[in-house]
């Protein structure tokens, strides 16, 4: 696990956008897949790529984008759907196929076959080159809250208070807010090629430290992270202030950007 402490948000997501070009250049020709999350601590890298599209000319075009989750009861039309969420905040300003960034359906009338058939439809793309992650402050990944199964794969989770209470500012009302959700499992997103999680303020702190410093367990569902080989972790100094080893961090980070690993040929 690599640890970026980074200074403010501007620059993770400079650093997080840096990771989702390279995994585009290096798929040039076939497309990568990429695993996107939804929330606000994604967005400053989707705003960072958006910019780079249309000053740079990054394109995306090719690649495709799988959703790690999705409320039950939303239409993909809903104003706080993932679905919606997504678009409105990232691929619909890139040159990417609206058809090719996938969400699990949270209207289907049998969620738990929509959670197999989700697999399965991230399998026939090939599996995802980068995925994109997120963390609640009670160490939830995707919508896997604390007692998940750390092999599970996409199902459908009952959500905790807390992170209704959360989510409850994007809608009128808590009572608003639904109760379940469609989530890419644990198992599921370590089958990624590579993950990077991002993280900002201090309330990201204790569930920083855990994800970094602490024993893998079910109660803190990101720690099964520890178990996946190659896992990118961008955090600035507030979400990194409980880390009792952020000086080693530092020092590691400083020592590969002036000696970068060069490949055998």
């Amino acid at each position: 696990m690599e640890i970026h402490i980074v200074a403010d948000a501007s620059e993770g997501a400079k650093a997080v956008a840096d990771a989702i070009e390279s995994t585009l250049r290096g798929a040039a020709g076939s497309g990568a897949v990429l695993g996107l999350a939804t929330g606000s601590s994604p967005v400053p890298a989707y705003t960072e790529l958006i910019r780079r599209h249309r000053e740079e000319g990054l394109s995306f075009a090719g690649s495709r984008a799988f959703l790690l989750d999705e409320y039950v009861g939303l239409a993909a039309g809903h104003e706080q759907s993932y679905h919606r969420f997504i678009r409105e905040n990232f691929t619909s300003h890139i040159d990417i196929d609206d058809a090719a960034v996938v969400s699990p359906d949270g209207s289907a009338e049998d969620p738990a076959a929509e959670a197999a058939a989700y697999d399965e439809k991230i399998r026939e793309a090939g599996g995802v080159d980068l995925q994109i992650l997120g963390i609640g402050s009670n160490g939830h990944i995707a919508f896997n809250e604390p007692g998940s199964s750390l092999a599970s794969r996409t199902h459908v989770v009952g959500l905790t208070q807390g992170t209704i209470q959360d989510n409850a500012r994007f809608f009128g009302d808590v009572s608003e807010v639904p109760v379940r959700a469609l989530s890419q499992g644990l198992g599921t997103i370590r089958d990624a090629r590579r993950i990077v999680l991002t993280a900002s303020g201090e309330g990201k702190a204790a569930a920083v430290a855990q994800l970094v410093e602490g024993a893998i367990s079910a109660r803190w569902p990101a720690t099964s992270l520890q178990l996946h080989p190659e896992v990118l972790v961008v955090i600035d100094e507030a979400a990194a202030s409980q880390l009792e080893l952020s000086d080693y961090y530092r020092f590691q980070h400083s020592l590969a950007a002036q000696n970068p690993v060069v490949p055998h040929s």
